[in-house]
């Protein structure tokens, strides 16, 4: 039976459709990572780091391709995925030639005789579970530090992306990774915990929902596995009475409806103090206008369709509940007539804590505007979440803004910016948005062994 297929969500038409591997297939690939991991952690560090400086090469190279294999299986505007293209790209280059020295081993001041050093080392095969809306960015953020470190890679990747997971493992074997260093997996969930349970395998990474990071969660601890789970996100962006509002809104508007709305870091709660919230919802909505729908294909085109059909139609009932409680649409709110997975920027206001809104994650183009008294409420509606990855606060001043950050309980804030990835900053949150950090040099940290030699 088939279990990953390319669906096209401009259409709903499946072009390409992949089985499911079998037991046999998976026990083959765990052994074929186990013992290549033996000469790959033994490998020098510079021919490591060359196969990493070749990936992010034929990224470059092929990247026209694989933004259109993005936009064909979930959608993402051609433009948005030439730059995940290049950001994948550097990352890799980063592994390859900045973070190197981060393995250099750190000399301890130790009070008692002879030399103490600690080595940061490679701990065996890991498994990867990734999703579908940054295919190309996610799996290099997990798949680079690791390679790097000496780890190889079982990568399970999104149902709805086969062909963006058949072409990463094509570039790494074509980079010159030895057999069995980096393994697509076409599993299933069943065969995933198969995996997780199987001696060879010391770690796994996973982004997705709370629900699968509970399962993995709970399936690494009972075998004494070390996990990073990068789950959901429901960013609060604080805006307040001395922001520069123009510029705000542009940002807000952007970190909600880029992707269609469908990262973990958009700006989903905006939180405005009462002296400006005419002046900023009425900026806001003026950029929010400015994302049209239209063909991803096409260069000039902003915003495509959602991931698929079953998503636009959950973020619809979550909506519509909304509407159903009191809740205020200005912009939007209506799932447009015609094919495909289209749904327009949607600006809602007076969403109460009854609402699916106010707490679920809205995984699409849908603002939810607060009007707040003080900086002080804002802090408290921010907090009310049970997600805690990133957050922003516009201000002008940066004592203030400063104050308000440090208040906020996220793994990320940011200050008169929204949350942007990048190879050297680290990337993580706390709360129910996961446990660990991608990225910079605490993403190397995350599955290596911090190994002491002390010499006497």
């Amino acid at each position: 039976m088939s279990r990953y297929a390319t669906t096209d969500p401009r259409t709903g038409e499946v072009v390409a459709r992949y089985d499911a591997i079998s037991d046999a297939e998976v026990d083959a690939a765990v052994g074929r990572a186990d013992d290549a991991y033996r000469d790959w952690r033994r490998t020098d560090v510079s021919g490591r780091t060359a196969v990493l400086q070749r990936v992010a090469d034929i990224y470059r190279e092929r990247k026209q391709e694989l933004a259109e294999l993005m936009t064909l299986e979930m959608g993402k505007p051609v433009a948005q995925a030439l730059g995940e293209v290049e950001l994948a790209a550097r990352i890799y280059e980063y592994y390859a030639t900045t973070a190197r020295d981060f393995l250099e081993e750190e000399v301890l001041d130790i009070s008692g005789p002879g030399r103490a050093v600690v080595r940061t080392e490679a701990i065996g095969p890991l498994l990867g579970i990734m999703p579908w809306n940054f295919p190309y960015y996610q799996v290099a953020r997990f798949v680079a530090p690791n390679l790097l470190l000496g780890n190889t890679i079982l990568l399970k990747h999104a149902r709805n992306c086969p062909q963006e997971a058949l072409v990463m493992e094509e570039i790494l074997l074509d980079a010159g990774a030895p057999e069995g260093v980096y393994q697509n997996l076409f599993a299933t969930s069943e065969q995933l915990g198969r995996v997780i349970a199987d001696p060879a395998i010391r770690g796994v990474s996973l982004t997705g929902s709370e629900r699968a990071g509970e399962a993995v969660g709970r399936q690494a601890g009972e075998h004494l596995k070390k996990c990073v789970l990068e789950l959901g996100g429901s960013d609060p962006l604080i805006v307040l009475g001395d922001a520069d509002l123009a510029k705000t809104a542009s940002a807000a508007a952007t970190g909600r409806f880029a992707n269609a709305g469908q990262a973990c870091t958009s700006s989903k709660r905006i939180l405005v103090e009462d002296p400006v919230w005419d002046e900023f919802l009425a900026a806001f909505l003026d950029k929010a206008r400015q994302w049209t729908l239209g063909d991803p294909a096409d260069p000039d085109t902003r915003m495509g369709p959602m991931s698929s059909a079953d998503a636009r139609s959950e973020l619809a009932d979550q909506v519509a509940d909304a509407v159903s409680k009191g809740a205020t649409v200005h912009l939007g709110g209506e799932v447009p007539e015609g094919e495909g997975a289209y749904y327009p920027a949607t600006v809602l206001t007076d969403v109460t804590p009854d609402m699916r809104a106010y707490r679920e994650e809205l995984f699409g183009p849908v603002a939810v505007l607060h009007r707040v008294d003080s900086a002080d409420e804002a802090v408290e509606i921010a907090n009310d979440s049970p997600f805690g990855l990133g957050a922003a606060v516009f201000a002008g001043d940066p004592v203030r803004a400063q104050e308000v950050a440090e208040r906020l309980e996220t793994g990320m804030v940011g200050i008169n910016t929204t949350i942007k990835s990048a190879p050297d900053m680290p990337f993580g949150g706390v709360k129910s948005s996961g446990v660990g950090r991608e990225l910079g040099r605490f993403g190397l940290d995350e599955f290596s062994n911090k190994k002491l030699v002390h010499r006497v």
